[in-house]
C-alpha cells in the first residue's frame, strides 16, 4: 500500500441496512449492560445517557462538574428509575484526572459495555491542558484515547464492548500536520477543532483494527450528531458571534435528543459492523435518522492512523495492553 493511499477496510462496509426510522423505539433492551458516558451531565450526553438507562444500562457519569453530574443523575433517574446512576468525576484536559477516574472505576466495576466518548469543546481561543497539549486536540483525541486506553481491561473483560465517540463532519476540514499537533505556529480556532475531529476518526479506525487484530470483541464507532443546539456552539465565543449563532440555533438545529440519535445507534443496532462512521441522513448530514456515511479520505489513511496512535501513546504515556490472540490449533496434514 502506497503512503498515500487510503483503506476503506479501516471503517469496514457501508452496506449494512439502518432501517430508515431508526429511534430509540428500535433499541433493543440493555438490561444487565453497564455504560460511561463523558459529559453525560448536559447536551447529547446527558440526552444519550438518559435513553441508554431507559433501555435498561446502568450508567456512569463522567464529568468535571460533580455537582452538575448529580443534578443530571436525578433527572435520569426520573425517567429510568429501575437503573443505577452513578457519578465519577473527570477531567479530559487534565491526565492526571484521567487516570484517576480510571483506576476508580476499575476498582468498583469488573466489565464495561459500553463507552461513549462525548465529551468535548469546540473552536475555542488557543489555551493549554494541564499537561501542556493544545486544548481542543488534548480535550477531544488525548483526553479520550487516554480514558479508553486505561479501561481497556473492563472493555476486555465484557462481551462485545463497544466505544463510541463523537466527531463532527467539520473533520473534512482538519489536516493534522505532525511537526505541528499542537499548533504552537499556526493556530485557527475552527482549524483545530476539525484537526480534532479528525483525530476522532482516525482513532476510532485504529482501535477497532487493533482490537481485531487482538482477537477481541471489542468493536469501535464513530458518529456526526449534525446540527445540535447545545453549549458546545457558543461556549467560549465572542458575544457577536453567539448572538448571530442564536438564529439558526432557532431555526435549523436539532434538540439533543434528536442529534443523540447517532450515538445510541452506534450503540446498540445488533449487527452494526465495526469502524463504521454514522451520522443523520438528511440534507447536509444535519438532521434525521442515523445513515452510514464515508468518511473523508484522509480518515480513512492507515498510516497516518498509525503514526497518531504511536504519537498519542506516547504523549500521554498510555500504552494499550491488548491480549495476544488466541493461538490457532495446527491442523493434520490431509
Amino acid at each position: 500500500m502506497s503512503s498515500d493511499s487510503t483503506d476503506a477496510a479501516l471503517f469496514g462496509t457501508i452496506a449494512h441496512p439502518i432501517p430508515e426510522d431508526w429511534g430509540v423505539h428500535r433499541m433493543p433492551g440493555l438490561g444487565g449492560r453497564l455504560a460511561v458516558v463523558t459529559g453525560g451531565n448536559t447536551g447529547l450526553g446527558l440526552a444519550t445517557a438518559r435513553e441508554l438507562a431507559r433501555a435498561g444500562a446502568d450508567v456512569v457519569l463522567a464529568v468535571r462538574s460533580t455537582g452538575r453530574g448529580a443534578a443530571a443523575a436525578a433527572d435520569i433517574r426520573q425517567a429510568a428509575p429501575r437503573s443505577r446512576v452513578d457519578v465519577h468525576r473527570l477531567d479530559l484536559a487534565d491526565l492526571s484526572s484521567v487516570r484517576d477516574f480510571a483506576d476508580r472505576f476499575l476498582d468498583e466495576y469488573p466489565a464495561l459495555d459500553l463507552l461513549v466518548n462525548n465529551a468535548g469543546i469546540m473552536a475555542t481561543p488557543r489555551r493549554t491542558t494541564a499537561d501542556g497539549f493544545e486544548a481542543q486536540f488534548g480535550t477531544n483525541h488525548l483526553g479520550h484515547f487516554a480514558l479508553t486506553g486505561r479501561l481497556l481491561p473492563a472493555l476486555a473483560a465484557a462481551t462485545a464492548a463497544r466505544v463510541v465517540t463523537v466527531s463532527s463532519l467539520l473533520h473534512t476540514l482538519g489536516r493534522l500536520d505532525f511537526r505541528d499537533l499542537q499548533s504552537k505556529r499556526h493556530y485557527g480556532r475552527v482549524r483545530a477543532y476539525a484537526n480534532s475531529k479528525l483525530a476522532n476518526l482516525l482513532f476510532t479506525a485504529e482501535l477497532d483494527r487493533r482490537s481485531r487484530a487482538a482477537g477481541l470483541s471489542l468493536r469501535a464507532y464513530a458518529v456526526h450528531p449534525g446540527y445540535v443546539a447545545t453549549s458546545l456552539l457558543t461556549t467560549g465565543q465572542p458575544a457577536l458571534l453567539r448572538t448571530l449563532l442564536a438564529v439558526p440555533n432557532a431555526l435549523i438545529a436539532v434538540r439533543p435528543a434528536t442529534g443523540a440519535l447517532p450515538t445510541l445507534c452506534a450503540a446498540t443496532l445488533p449487527g452494526l459492523p465495526g469502524g463504521t462512521f454514522l451520522a443523520p441522513r438528511g440534507r447536509g448530514s444535519l438532521r434525521g435518522a442515523p445513515i452510514l456515511l464515508t468518511p473523508s479520505p484522509r480518515a480513512r489513511h492507515r498510516p497516518t492512523a498509525t503514526r497518531l496512535w504511536e504519537i498519542s501513546q506516547t504523549l500521554t504515556a498510555v500504552r494499550y495492553d491488548f491480549p495476544s490472540p488466541a493461538p490457532v490449533a495446527d491442523r493434520p496434514a490431509p
